[in-house]
């Protein structure tokens, strides 16, 4: 009898060891017994680009409160959990880590395109769905599990060259970019690439770094010395507004023409007289002034309960939200599934899916992670965004 009990007790040992061990697995074999499916995300919700990082992370979550007070998915709620990465790539995969450790079944991020083309590496190693709003660099969709709800940066930079030649809104053009930016970078080579279909001359095109981001006198001397009418700005709003101030202080009154990474310039940057952002254009597919039902509700819904008016990058992570669960519909994975099973039936399901939200309508996805969606500009005039 003794003999037997101490079989059983070894038996009962090495099972335990067996299921420690299932628990400290890699993220492709977790599983949530519970009813719920875990969002995670990862972006700047303190520094530079908070802007972004916190609009994203309200979006969503009011996204996954109206979807859960509905019923649901197929009747399983939706549990979000955002994590902080300060727009830098290390943080972001200590970040990434985080949710991971808790849980993490779909990745909603990251928002800036560098975090996004680390984080996508490990979910790639992980087999985790990921879906970014707003990473718009070429890289951040390069995995066969990674799609994204925004514009590529050869995308914006395609269209903007388009859009400025098709409406005639400038002869000569100087470019200010940040070189060490993959963002900057990719949307200045595709806007010069497209420029060459359209009569208006690239008069100066004039690079800063993230060490040189505070002094741009020179780069704007070279703007104004060579003629420009029009001065465009792949860049996000900090030093977009950094730029127009010192070009007021020289009495340089070009139009502005930017990318998405100009939302957030009337709120988002402190002691900046946002009267200089008067007149400025960006490429954009969301205005909250917009008078469509679905954002009149948005916009309403994100004021009662955060406070401000949402930017581009929050209409971005509600409708990634919300295509998340038309994928969980149509695939019909389960919370108890391993992410490895979900990641499988989500990337089947995206590219079937055809979506109406608040960034566009009957938008599709190719299996490169690219949406297909029309391009859309807005003027800033009386303190708002208006759509052109």
């Amino acid at each position: 009898m003794r003999k037997f009990k101490k079989l059983v007790s070894a038996a009962l040992v090495s099972a335990m060891v067996l299921a420690m061990a299932g628990c400290g697995s890699d993220g492709n074999s977790n599983t949530n017994a519970g009813n719920t499916f875990k969002i995670g995300g990862t972006g700047p919700l303190t520094g530079d680009a908070a802007a972004y990082g916190q609009a994203v992370r309200n979006a969503a979550q009011l996204a996954v409160d109206e979807i859960n007070a509905n019923g649901g998915v197929n009747g399983y709620m939706l549990e979000l959990n955002y994590q902080d990465d300060e727009h830098d790539p290390e943080k972001a995969i200590n970040a990434y880590n985080t949710i991971k450790d808790w849980g993490v079944q779909i990745v909603l991020g990251s928002v800036t395109s560098k975090p996004c083309i680390a984080v996508g590496g490990k979910t790639k190693e992980d087999n985790i769905f990921q879906l970014t709003p707003s990473g718009t660099a070429v890289e951040c969709t390069q995995h066969d599990n990674a799609f994204r709800v925004c514009f590529s940066d050869p995308a914006q930079g395609t269209v903007s060259a388009q859009y400025i030649g098709d409406n005639n809104l400038a002869s000569k053009i100087a470019i200010i970019y940040d070189s060490s930016d993959p963002y900057s970078s990719g949307i200045y080579e595709s806007f010069t690439k497209e420029a060459g279909n359209y009569s208006f001359e690239i008069v100066s095109a004039e690079a800063f770094t993230s060490e040189s981001n505070t002094d741009f006198s020179v780069q704007l001397q070279k703007a104004k010395d060579s003629g420009a009418d029009m001065v465009f700005l792949p860049i996000y709003y900090n030093e977009a507004a950094l730029i127009l101030t010192q070009a007021n202080s020289m009495g340089f009154t070009p139009q502005f023409f930017g990318v998405d990474g100009m939302d957030g310039i009337l709120s988002g940057v402190e002691n900046f007289d946002a009267s200089l952002a008067e007149g400025v254009m960006f490429l954009t597919p969301f205005a909250s002034t917009s008078t469509e039902e679905n954002i009149v509700n948005f916009v309403t819904a994100y004021e009662e309960k955060f406070g401000g008016t949402p930017n581009q990058f929050a209409a971005d992570a509600y409708d990634g939200v919300y295509i998340i669960k038309a994928i969980i519909e149509k695939s019909g994975v389960k919370p108890s599934d391993d992410v490895s099973a979900i990641c499988e039936g989500l990337k089947s399901a995206m590219v079937e899916l055809t979506f109406d939200g608040l960034t566009g309508s009957g938008i599709t996805w190719s299996a490169d992670g690219e949406p297909d969606k029309a391009p859309s500009v807005v003027v800033i005039k009386d303190g708002v965004y208006n759509e052109m």
